[in-house]
């Protein structure tokens, strides 16, 4: 059930009606008319803007379009006004009945609840993390691999068919410094000094690698020329690093569908077959490019290179695809791998990237849609910088990585569930500040902590109504007298329960998970604040002693708000409490 869809669609339907006697043109288009929330909820329970949308194309003043769709709409027994506000806006309110059939509807449908086919079935991958496999993740990644769980986790509940997707970006230079890396801690493990040089990987992380190799090598690879053991020990360093990533996201309950490896591109033809598909397109041309900004004549050296021709295609200049001296750029592999997603028949592609990748995303762009005919999507959700810090100070950890704060570090110190919610109280663009000490206190202040109180609560209010002899299944619960909810504070929390469709719709549409976390923290401290006033009024109170019909029915309100939580947590990847401890 979506209440906010149903009411749009007895708009929609008034509108038709207009059209058919007259009242405005036909043919309108009423796909931009929305309904929803008022900003201010003493204007009433919804409003619209179909007046407001529709006044230039139907040819009249908005407020006379208003005026006559509040008289058919003010007739339809689910609404009990309908008000004209300012140049032409529609509010809206609702009978007390339609929030209550909403209970009744999140109970019958529990985890289901806010559930749709919004998706349609629509095949989606959704790309992310894809760490270099050089050492263990960090703070970053941690917060592109909740992003992007939680994003799918949206998609599937929104009715879309996700996969999600790990890129192994082992086919560059820098698994080549992982493989000497790895060999410096392998002559390590075998009694002599390892040679840590400026531009290798210092972390503890490799001891192990290294301790591994002599026990699968012995000393055979010693005093041997790299040509002779580089490839090898890639692999096997590759592999062990891949272990310890996968190790990693499992700790924050991240568990991807596909591991795809750039390696496995090369040699194959797949980026040969890619650049020649763009070339057939004429995309393909050899060229110089004009000098990077804030280069001097003197620093630049003009060559000629086989450019994709990406301005074609958004970007703002052409891409080099191939060196002058004949090998693949980095982006050259990408297109194949973008194109292979294509080719496995995906419908939409999202890629969550680190924020330093911002100047990638119009290139990749420009490819997905000369390589799909601009009928695949790519959107590109970049991830801004996660800050530490302990009692509002910056806060440094052991860093066994050498360089960096790892994700295994923060999930030590903060547990799973609080790590994964705190990174979603931020839109994906703004900066993050993690501070260990606010996410663990226990107070309105940390939303983290406010939303499983509330899940706390529902379960300790369910317990103390059992022991009470009130039946708290959801059947028994959607059977009871909800007109016994006739307080504006009740109505208002059940209003909000209404809100969940429409925010995991509109969530989903915008790719935008943290939406989640924000509608979570909202409905809480409306259970919380509803809590409270029973202190002083107890006819507000959940359980009424001596009347269980009107405690079965405030109950009814509570599992609803419980069910809403859960689902939600759900989607973050967040487990509800039941107690607070």
């Amino acid at each position: 059930m979506n209440l906010f869809s149903d009411i749009r669609a007895l708009v929609i339907d008034a509108l038709a009606q207009m059209e058919r006697q007259g009242d405005l043109p036909a043919g309108l288009d009423t796909a931009n008319v929305t309904v929803e929330p008022p900003r201010d909820p003493a204007h009433g329970d919804m409003a619209t803007n179909a007046a407001m949308v529709l006044a230039k194309p139907a040819g009249k003043k908005p407020r006379d379009i208003a005026e006559a769709l509040a008289a058919r709409l003010a007739t339809d027994p689910r609404i009990t006004s309908a008000e004209v506000a300012g140049p032409g806006f529609l509010n809206l309110r609702l009978a007390s009945d339609e929030w209550r059939a909403v209970i009744r509807a999140a109970l019958a449908q529990g985890a289901d609840y806010g559930r749709s086919d919004m998706g349609a079935g629509v095949r989606v991958n959704v790309e992310f993390v894809s760490a270099n496999p050089t050492g263990p993740m960090h703070v970053g990644h941690t917060r592109g691999a909740v992003f992007g769980d939680a994003l799918a986790a949206l998609l599937d509940f929104s009715g879309h068919d996700v996969t999600r997707e790990y890129y192994i970006n082992d086919g560059g230079a820098q698994v080549d410094v992982l493989a000497r890396s790895a060999y410096e801690r392998y002559r390590e493990a075998n009694g002599l000094e390892p040679a840590i040089r400026e531009g290798l990987y210092p972390g503890d992380y490799l001891i192990p690698v290294g301790e591994a190799l002599k026990a699968k090598y012995g000393d055979s690879l010693i005093d041997r020329p790299e040509s002779e053991w580089l490839a090898e020990v890639r692999e096997f360093a590759t592999q062990a690093m891949m272990e310890m990533i996968r190790d990693d996201l499992a700790l924050l309950n991240v568990r991807m569908n596909v591991f795809s490896s750039e390696k496995a591109l090369y040699g194959t033809g797949r980026i040969e077959a890619a650049i020649d598909r763009l070339r057939q397109a004429g995309l393909i041309y050899e060229g110089v490019l004009e000098p990077p900004k804030g280069k001097t004549p003197e620093d630049w050296e003009p060559r000629q290179q086989t450019l994709f021709r990406s301005t074609a295609h958004g970007d703002d200049v052409d891409r080099p695809v191939k060196k002058s001296d004949g090998s693949w750029t980095y982006f050259a592999p990408d297109i194949a791998y973008h194109w292979d997603k294509i080719d496995r028949g995906f419908d939409q592609l999202i890629d969550v990237f680190g924020a330093d990748h911002g100047g990638y995303v119009k290139r990749m762009q420009a490819a997905v849609k000369a390589l799909s005919d601009g009928r695949v999507p790519l959107d590109v959700k970049l991830i801004q910088l996660v800050k530490l810090f302990k009692n509002g100070e910056p806060f440094k950890m052991s860093k066994r990585a050498g360089t960096f704060v790892t994700l295994r570090d923060v999930v030590e110190q903060a547990g799973a569930d609080v790590t994964r919610f705190h990174m979603l109280t931020r839109k994906n663009d703004a900066a993050l500040d993690f501070d260990f000490a606010r996410v663990l206190e226990q107070s309105k202040d940390n939303p983290v902590w406010y939303v499983q109180y509330a899940s706390a609560r529902v379960n300790s209010v369910l317990k103390k109504a059992a022991e009470g002899g009130v039946d708290v299944s959801d059947a028994a619960l959607a059977q009871a007298d909800l007109s016994r909810l006739d307080h504006p504070a009740e109505l208002a929390l059940a209003a909000r329960v209404a809100e969940w469709p429409r925010t995991v719709e509109i969530a989903a549409r915008a790719h935008e998970p943290h939406r989640i976390a924000f509608f979570l923290y909202d409905i809480a401290s409306d259970l919380h604040s509803l809590w409270n006033r029973g202190n002083e009024e107890t006819g507000l109170r959940f359980v009424q002693d001596g009347d269980p019909a009107t405690t079965a029915a405030k109950i009814a309100l509570v599992r609803a708000v419980g069910v809403v939580i859960s689902a939600g947590l759900g989607i973050l990847g967040v487990t509800p409490a039941k107690e607070m401890r």
